[in-house]
């Protein structure tokens, strides 16, 4: 290895650990939140060891289908502690999913039974039943989840895409009631009310 190898591999490493500690500092503080969708439900998952209330978190693998999945699929938020689903529960809703890693990867039903009070989001059929059923399912993942949040609900993520939808006119029907605004503005209402 020369001298100029070895001091690009040591500053790669001293940033990423700099890059490690500066995330760990910021999901240790009381005062924050944070989001992560799709992509960044796969960078949040892949952080889980530095996020307090994450271990039992799934990593985000490619979808059972082996293909990048883009479509309108049915979700029912659950309970949960997480800040963007306060009072969201039961609501059943149409989100736009665009994704090839989507599949919600537990390792070993342990893990899967551990994460279930931290499920804030799962894929549902016609009939509002969690499901696993392509195409409903667009990536397969047990149970139909989506979605997981930390026992204090400030750290949540979702492969699904509540940014493409939080306006009526983003829909291809919706109800009259809703105006200007879609049903998923609430997740960040909800954020804005966190704060304060």
């Amino acid at each position: 290895m020369s001298f100029s190898q070895y001091l690009i591999s040591h500053s790669q490493r001293f940033f990423l650990q700099c890059t490690r500690d500066e995330f760990e500092a910021f999901f240790n503080r009381k005062d924050t939140f944070a989001l992560g969708v799709c992509n960044g439900c796969q960078m949040m998952s892949n952080l889980h060891e530095i996020i307090p209330g994450a271990a039992d978190w799934a990593h985000f693998s490619r979808n059972q289908s082996e293909q990048f999945e883009a479509r309108f699929v049915m979700v029912e938020v659950q309970q949960s502690p997480s800040i963007f689903f306060d009072g969201m529960a039961g609501s059943r809703m149409p989100i736009v999913v665009a994704h090839g890693e989507g599949y919600a990867d537990f390792g070993n039903a342990a893990k899967l039974a551990a994460a279930q009070p931290l499920v804030s989001l799962r894929y549902v059929d016609n009939y509002g039943k969690a499901t696993e059923t392509y195409p409903l399912n667009p990536n397969g993942s047990p149970q139909g989840i989506t979605g997981l949040t930390t026992p204090d609900g400030r750290f949540s993520i979702m492969m699904p895409h509540p940014e493409r939808v939080f306006r009526a006119v983003q829909h291809s029907w919706y109800p009259r009631e809703w105006k200007e605004n879609g049903a998923w503005l609430r997740m960040f209402q909800n954020a804005r009310k966190w704060v304060g």
